[in-house]
């Protein structure tokens, strides 16, 4: 097993790169080479650093989103005025995100503008007719997922498929809108022979992480990763010898210093009143993931099992009986 799974070093394991632990800052860091160096998705990268800016930068990053194809054609000059900054502020911006300079942000904003960036569009209004809704949730949405699938850590997806395939008993928790994750993850699993348990109760969950002994996997989600009462129930589960699973949005929050295994999926999250919850159909798309990862570690012999499972709900659907074809 890696070296992220040790218990002395919980706030590291974030994600794992060859031999190297990779921190919330080195993650950061690479994000930003990545878009730097390629080219892509530069308007992506400026909404999810939009939070981590200083105030004038954000002004910035506001102006540029705000009209990209403008941001094209403007001198340092002008885009320091229009954003209300000044020019040492503008660079100070292309600086932060990784640029080495201007002229060589505009030129990375070029090539994500050419490439179409609907996610920066998207912005919902209420006027909207439903042809301009529909079109604009799912370009978010597919923006936003695809964001989600490049910054996953395909190497830390694996290393969840182990832990979910050898687990003695798996228990899904989480809170609100995540516990529906949970909900569905608790659908999908015992599929492939892995007994597991989703609780919608705060204390029914804090009773049943309470309970899990080593051997056992707890799936902890949560989008902000600081939400209080599933941080007490990872305790519970952690006390007893569980190993800890997360899911979560940021990578460097609370709930990170509790697992064994963080998986971080991220996306373009935005909190006007309008937009779609997207990290929640992120999260669903990586449970898919790993219930997929989990049944193909599965025989042939469980194989023949689950098709003739299907077979007796396809049965079930019908006016015969689930046993008339056996």
């Amino acid at each position: 097993m890696s070296s992220c799974f040790a218990r002395d070093r919980p706030a590291k394991c974030l994600r794992h790169s060859g031999s190297r632990i990779v921190d919330a800052e080195d993650r950061n860091t690479a994000a930003v080479e990545r878009t730097a160096t390629s080219g892509r998705n530069v308007l992506e990268l400026i909404l999810v650093r939009l939070p981590e800016l200083r105030k004038s930068d954000r002004r910035v990053a506001e102006h540029i989103l705000s009209d990209p194809q403008a941001a094209l054609v403007a001198t340092v000059a002008e885009t320091a005025r229009n954003a209300g900054v000044s020019e040492p502020t503008v660079m100070r911006f292309c600086a932060a995100l990784g640029f080495e300079g201007f002229q060589d942000f505009k030129i990375k904003l070029a090539h994500s503008v050419a490439l179409g960036v609907p996610a920066t569009q998207s912005v919902l209004d209420a006027t909207d007719t439903p042809q301009k809704l529909t079109d604009k949730v799912f370009d978010y949405t597919m923006t936003s997922l695809d964001w989600a699938r490049s910054q996953l850590d395909h190497e830390a997806v694996a290393q969840a498929i182990d832990l979910l395939a050898t687990a003695r008993r798996i228990e899904f928790f989480g809170f609100g809108a995540s516990w529906i994750v949970a909900a569905d993850a608790q659908q999908k699993f015992p599929l492939f022979g892995v007994p597991c348990n989703v609780h919608s109760d705060s204390h029914q969950q804090f009773i049943a992480a309470s309970m899990m002994r080593a051997g056992d996997v707890a799936v902890a989600i949560s989008n902000t990763g600081e939400t209080t009462a599933l941080l007490d129930v990872m305790r519970a589960a952690r006390e007893g010898g569980a190993t800890i699973l997360g899911i979560s949005g940021r990578a460097g929050r609370r709930m990170s210093r509790l697992c064994d295994l963080l998986l971080v999926v991220e996306t373009l999250e935005n909190t006007d009143i309008y937009t779609p919850t997207i990290s929640r159909l992120a999260a669903l798309v990586v449970i898919d993931i790993l219930s997929v990862g989990v049944a193909m570690r599965r025989g042939s012999d469980h194989q023949q099992r689950l098709a003739t499972m299907k077979k007796r709900l396809s049965s079930m659907r019908s006016r015969n009986t689930m046993w008339d074809e056996e």
